[in-house]
């Protein structure tokens, strides 16, 4: 599918093109989802560059993100689609930006795009060029990151409350099982926003050094810096929230296994309780013939009352030492 933005007096008006339709001539921005090949080489003619097709768009390298085509820079970075899962995904999304237009080719649905489509329709201060609108698109991009990253420090602080102020309770399995499941979620978080930082960061810096050929103004070239600085900061907190989160793990596991700890203490010691009327019942089973308290009447009696004695007297002090 192909979403162009020409421009208007409101901003730049959104166009979604049938299969077949032309790309209107005047397009700033051309978003290409999912692209057919007929749609892309549609793209490519208007824009005067080779478009990268997905294979090449889920290459790794970094001189297959970021190059040149004539009269274009080619950059590719990776956006969160679903910040909000378990496991967020990550959509590749190439930026193939001239000093005239930008085109974009992405095969899923960054909440960014759907943002920054909004804010070029009904912002009339942004430049009708493509450098602007990615500007614009790098804005929002960057304020994602940063909204993502302080929602895992905020879920971090929630759950170091929880374990080190209420504790964990070992007598319920899910209660510490749950803790780790949530440290795992929120580190899998953070290394996903990680890979995104990364990705931007060398993006940016690639816009600084082709500012020529995009035709950036002085103002633009600010807000990349400013931009990379941001993104910087971003991956420095994530790298501080990604120590906090190895500490607490370790504070996680070693509060269970102090739980552990005690309730072992509690079973050895009631087995030290019962172990002086163990050995009187052993003295009493002994088959010897001169032993009084066999032919005593009360002897059973006794025997039970010496047994109790024993235990009370055992419990007492281990109390007394505060073992118990």
């Amino acid at each position: 599918m192909i979403i162009a933005y020409c421009p208007s007096v409101n901003g730049l008006d959104r166009h979604e093109l049938l299969p077949g339709d032309p790309v209107p001539a005047t397009s700033v921005w051309i978003d290409l989802v999912a692209p057919t090949p007929e749609e892309q080489q549609a793209a490519e003619k208007l824009m005067g560059a080779e478009i990268p097709t997905r294979d090449e768009i889920a290459s790794i390298e970094t001189s297959e993100r970021l190059y040149l085509e004539p009269g274009a820079v080619v950059m590719t970075a990776q956006l969160p689609i679903a910040t909000r899962m378990i496991d967020p995904a990550l959509s590749s999304v190439t930026f193939v930006a001239s000093a005239k237009r930008l085109v974009t080719v992405r095969y899923g649905e960054p909440k960014s795009i759907s943002i920054a489509s909004k804010r070029v329709q009904a912002d009339k201060t942004i430049p009708h060029n493509g450098p602007a609108v990615l500007f614009a698109m790098l804005d929002i991009i960057v304020d994602r990151c940063a909204d993502e990253m302080e929602s895992a420090s905020a879920k971090y602080d929630e759950l170091a409350v929880e374990v080190f102020g209420d504790g964990l309770n070992t007598r319920k399995t899910a209660s510490y099982q749950i803790a780790i499941k949530r440290l795992g979620q929120i580190g899998l978080h953070v290394s996903k926003m990680h890979d995104v930082c990364t990705g931007l960061a060398r993006m940016l810096f690639y816009i600084s050094t082709h500012a020529k050929r995009l035709g950036l103004n002085d103002d633009q070239l600010a807000d990349c810096k400013m931009y990379g600085r941001d993104i910087h900061s971003i991956k420095e907190h994530g790298d501080a929230l990604d120590n906090k989160l190895a500490f607490l793990l370790d504070a996680t596991v070693g509060l269970v296994t102090l739980e552990q700890n005690q309730i072992s203490k509690i079973f050895t010691v009631l087995g030290l309780i019962f172990l002086p009327p163990t050995l009187i019942a052993s003295i009493y089973g002994m088959n010897f013939t001169n032993m009084p308290e066999l032919e005593w009447q009360q002897g059973f009696l006794f025997s039970i009352g010496l047994m109790l004695v024993s235990v009370v007297a055992t419990f007492l002090f281990f109390r007394w030492k505060r073992l118990l």
